[in-house]
């Protein structure tokens, strides 16, 4: 299967690469309590023309697709493992475990969706991919209590996904940047999505680790080529589309880094930076402990409680927390 994803030298993904990493860790980590973040946003609400927002009208910008030419997946179907005979071992995806309940969403078909709204173990997932920005990303999807169905609204800010909801009053319909969980134009703006804990992972791996998941099936009801990945070496260039920027010469823009937020502070951990093993830092004032094992899996830890954690591109995370504080490994 031709399908790429994060190489080896700047931590972007691709076949025959090294490492994945993880949302979270394996089941003795999920039974350990998630730490909160704020439930609202931190940006400023602004409204023009009656219409509430926290980001620039002006930077909203097409990505070539209308509203919902990009179908998410609304009525998910699932083969067991020993069905999904069109993947390979190394293909990634996005592993989830919610009350027992294991199902892997494989990268090669996300790529063409980028929404899957699923119900997991009894609670309504959202489950998401940014192709453009390398974020996988779980929510819960209710908005004020009640699960809410997403779709790709055909929209991007900072070359990042807007999705939408599709509320049966328009007036509660509202754009939600993919990279922030939160909503940033229209009625629900500076509401944030709670996070689920999940895994991007190699197919092989998560096999290995639930034998019995289910896995998304082809049979989307839409056609698609689920062999070709259509963003090409996309994930290896230096280019960045649809209206961001970066000027900061750190890292490579597409490096793969793990973005957290502590108490209002956010922090990027560049992947081939983080040492197999515990690595204790603060974020802020406050201390963490980033656990790396030999396979790249990665959680954060503030005391028992995991800290949710975005993967992202640099230039993603940078995009949107300009302020961010970015881990530098000791050399001494």
């Amino acid at each position: 299967m031709q399908y790429g994803l994060w190489g080896v030298g700047i931590a972007i993904v691709a076949l025959g690469a090294v490492a994945y990493i993880a949302v979270s860790g394996e089941d003795t980590n999920r039974s350990l309590s998630v730490a909160r973040t704020n439930s609202t946003s931190f940006r400023t609400l602004t409204e023009t023309d009656g219409v509430k927002h926290s980001i620039p009208l002006d930077e909203i910008l097409s990505g070539g697709p209308g509203k919902d030419g990009i179908p998410s997946i609304d009525d998910p179907k699932f083969v067991d493992a020993r069905g999904a005979d069109f993947l390979q071992g190394e293909d990634p995806g996005i592993g989830l475990v919610v009350d027992g309940d294991a199902r892997f969403y494989p990268y090669s078909i996300l790529v063409w969706h980028e929404i899957v709204n699923d119900t997991v173990g009894g609670r309504p997932a959202l489950v998401t991919y940014c192709p453009l920005c390398a974020t996988g990303i779980v929510f819960d999807r209710r908005v004020d209590g009640v699960a809410e169905e997403f779709g790709v609204s055909g929209k991007l800010w900072e070359s990042n996904l807007l999705m939408y909801n599709r509320a049966a009053n328009s007036g509660n319909e509202s754009l939600w940047s993919q990279v922030l969980g939160e909503a940033v134009v229209g009625a629900h703006t500076g509401k944030k999505l709670v996070v689920i804990p999940s895994d991007i992972i190699r197919w092989s791996e998560w096999r290995r680790l639930y034998p019995n998941t289910k896995v998304l099936s082809t049979e989307t009801g839409a056609t698609r080529d689920y062999g070709r990945d259509p963003y090409g070496d996309y994930y290896s260039s230096r280019s960045i589309m649809f209206g961001s920027s970066i000027t900061d010469t750190r890292l490579h823009p597409k490096a793969l880094v793990i973005g957290v937020e502590v108490d209002g502070v956010f922090k990027a951990y560049p992947l081939e930076a983080l040492s197999v093993g515990a690595t204790n830092d603060t974020v802020g004032a406050i201390s963490v402990t980033v656990n790396k094992d030999e396979a790249s899996r990665v959680i954060v830890m503030r005391e028992d409680a995991v800290v949710p954690h975005i993967p992202s591109f640099w230039f993603s995370w940078l995009a949107v927390h300009p302020d961010t504080e970015l881990y530098a490994a000791s050399t001494e």
